[in-house]
């Protein structure tokens, strides 16, 4: 093994622990915050009793399941974690699952009688689920069956594979959700056919090809998360909302941020709006000979665009002829699970590690850091289920492009973030008229004019739905609301031809996001066909499609998807 090879592995092995450390510090921080806490006796009294009972009767079903007694035998749980034949084909693994199961359940039940704050209600709950999806007997070789059975059935090799996955995702520096060897970016990932016409230290601007002879005469941009790679909006033909667009007959333009190193480590939220979108829109408009444009954001994107148009709006600038808000937060009233990771002493911490106000300088926030914390706020679907997988059983996880975009993290830097956390999730300042200056302009996002498209998803962790129908009260203009299934990403990246789940829609936007449900039709099938036709109205005229990206001015550097999605964190 090279001298290379030694310290790239040693740097992965550390970046893991460096993740895994972070976040145990953050349930170190919420388990302090308990000392106070207590169990109304009554409530502990009920708790146990319904305890001591349930488990004598299961005690005595699994004695009588060994004995062979009247043909008992533990009916193993209804859990997925469980769901294989050996668990029910060993009494003693069936008892294990459901003593298991019982042991959560009442871990839970007492949780959910602590008395104190709702916040810390919230952390004690977050940190006793943890807990438990950790400890359950499925994770482990020695009380899990099915791995059990494979490792004997193959005298081995699947614990030897199993190490061996082990070792990779160690070196990789995450646990492999998808077989990533599969995908490259630009080869079957993020293929749709397009130009860099425009680059900064931030960003590279990507024009795409047009599909249809006429194209609508206003361009669209779209300005996708930076914690995450563009590509989320075209994985693959099928499924991707940018070719969709340019389908639609749009000429669209798309930011791809740079996966920012050391000399970004500096930048501010103030360098990301002047440098990010604003500068994104000039150049569009310039290469276009539009006045205006459609702009679309998603997640932390629509954050961004927003804060820049709401920039532009104080300069007397009102570029957008319509803004498209998907999952994303303006108001930070109801951030869902994530509240429980965000106080004055955490944002302080981070402030004197990585922001500004660091003594050794400002630093990065390392992607994987994030997509680990984001991984633990569903640990079986994200974390425990791939441990089982890859190292107990020595399977290697079935390719999925949504899952390799997961794994493919980017960092932030310090002072950037820094500013965000206290300002959106700490103290929500963004909703607030002439509360923040941003580039030297006071900031209120009602001034901005455009008719604005809101979407959210109705099982969406990171972006709760209610969080996201707050936005109906910060913007003045006309607006849509639109709820989709599912969650975060996969609500979202939901085309027509697939024909699956529904979405909601209700016209009427009263103050609160139950009240619009009440009234809300739910429609089978994508909600993509009802944002283009949105949008479309909002588009402009028909005009020739151009010929070649670009302009005199804005020549093309590269073809798409470019250099900066390309860098790995």
């Amino acid at each position: 093994m090279s001298k290379k090879t030694t310290a790239s592995s040693g740097e992965a092995g550390a970046q893991v622990l460096a993740g895994t450390e972070a976040f145990g510090a953050a349930l170190t921080q919420i388990w302090k915050s308990m000392s106070d806490l207590s169990l109304p006796p009554q409530a502990m009294s009920s708790v146990q009793s319904d305890y001591l009972q349930q488990a004598t009767k299961l005690w005595n079903e699994s004695l009588q399941a060994v004995t062979g007694q009247g043909g008992a035998k533990v009916t193993p749980p209804a859990d997925r974690r469980f769901a294989a034949k050996d668990w029910a084909d060993n009494p003693a693994a069936a008892y294990t699952a459901q003593m298991y199961l019982l042991n959560a359940r009442t871990m839970m039940q007492m949780a959910e009688q602590i008395q104190g704050d709702e916040k810390t209600k919230a952390r004690v709950r977050f940190a006793v689920q943890q807990w438990v999806d950790a400890v359950s007997p499925s994770n482990f070789l020695a009380l899990n069956p099915e791995a059990q059975r494979k490792a004997l059935e193959t005298k081995g090799e699947s614990i030897s594979q199993g190490l061996q996955h082990l070792w990779h995702d160690v070196q990789q520096g995450h646990v492999s959700q998808t077989d990533e060897s599969v995908f490259e970016v630009g080869r079957n990932v993020a293929t749709t056919e397009g130009t860099v016409v425009f680059e900064n230290e931030l960003f590279q601007l990507i024009e795409y090809k047009p599909l249809t002879a006429k194209i609508h005469e206003k361009p669209m941009l779209f300005v996708p998360p930076c914690i995450n790679k563009y590509y989320i909006l075209d994985l693959q033909p099928a499924n991707s909302v940018i070719r969709y667009t340019v389908e639609q007959g749009h000429r669209v333009f798309v930011v791809s941020w740079r996966n920012a190193d050391e000399s970004c480590a500096h930048l501010t939220w103030d360098d990301y709006i002047e440098q990010g979108p604003i500068a994104a829109i000039d150049v569009v408009k310039e290469i276009t000979g539009s006045d205006t444009l459609n702009t679309l954001g998603f997640c932390v994107g629509g954050t961004i665009l927003s804060t820049a148009l709401a920039v532009l709006a104080a300069r007397g600038e009102h570029p957008a002829a319509s803004v498209t808000l998907l999952t994303t937060f303006v108001d930070f009233s109801d951030t869902g699970i994530l509240d429980i990771f965000v106080d004055e002493p955490a944002v302080q911490l981070r402030e004197m590690t990585i922001g500004a106000q660091s003594p050794k300088g400002p630093g990065l926030l390392k992607g994987q850091e994030l997509a680990q914390t984001f991984s633990f706020l569903r640990p079986n679907d994200l974390v425990w289920n791939y441990v089982v997988g890859n190292y107990l059983k020595g399977e290697t996880p079935p390719p999925f492009d949504l899952l390799y975009w997961n794994g493919d993290s980017t960092n932030l830097p310090g002072p950037m973030y820094c500013w965000y956390l206290r300002n959106t999730y700490l103290e929500n300042n963004l909703k607030v008229p002439g509360k923040l200056t941003v580039c030297g302009e006071k900031l209120d996002l009602g001034a901005i004019k455009a008719p604005v498209y809101l979407y959210a998803s109705r099982e969406d962790h990171i972006v709760p739905w209610q969080g996201a129908y707050a936005s109906t009260g910060v913007f003045k203009g006309k607006k849509r609301f639109i709820l989709g299934a599912s969650g975060h990403i996969a609500g979202v990246i939901n085309p027509p031809k697939a024909g699956k789940r529904n979405y909601w829609s209700n016209d009427n936007l009263p103050a609160k996001a139950d009240d619009w449900f009440e009234g809300a039709e739910s429609i089978a099938g994508s909600w993509w066909p009802d944002w283009a036709e949105w949008l479309g109205g909002h588009a402009g005229k028909m005009i020739a499609a151009p010929k070649t990206p670009g302009s005199r001015k804005y020549k093309a550097i590269e073809p798409a998807p470019g250099r900066y999605v390309k860098a790995k964190a």
